[in-house]
């Protein structure tokens, strides 16, 4: 069974741009989506990543919109602590394959990480 988890140094999720994600207000509170706003930069990413490093500057403390939690995504899904694992790998798969291409070093390292290695053949 594959397993979610986080790979340093990919930083899709910091991607924040709220055209590309049309129902935050779907899941966020007022409170939440005008700090999630404030978090976006021109670009479209989270001004607490770090380009060099490629890291969250705030990871210990960052949001709770920002974190794969059991109770979080329940709370905002209705995502089922059962379903967690699968919701978020297809979710990371999706925001990594939309930043950096499905045939990605990201990608590849995050398939690898989460138990589900994939063998790329040529196009």
């Amino acid at each position: 069974m594959a397993t979610w988890q986080c790979i340093k140094q990919c930083g899709a999720c910091c991607y924040l741009a709220p055209d590309e994600r049309p129902d935050l207000e779907d899941y966020l509170t007022a409170d939440e989506l005008q700090q999630y706003l404030s978090l976006v930069e021109a670009d479209g990413w989270c001004r607490n990543f770090d380009r060099d490093t490629r890291e969250c500057r705030i990871y210990d403390d960052r949001p709770a919109f920002c974190r794969v939690d059991a109770e979080e995504y329940q709370r905002r899904y209705g995502i089922d602590r059962e379903e967690l694992n699968e919701f978020a790998i297809e979710c990371c798969r999706e925001h990594i394959d939309d930043i950096y291409g499905d045939r990605s070093l990201e990608r590849l390292k995050f398939d690898r990480a989460v138990g589900t290695p994939r063998i790329l053949r040529p196009r």
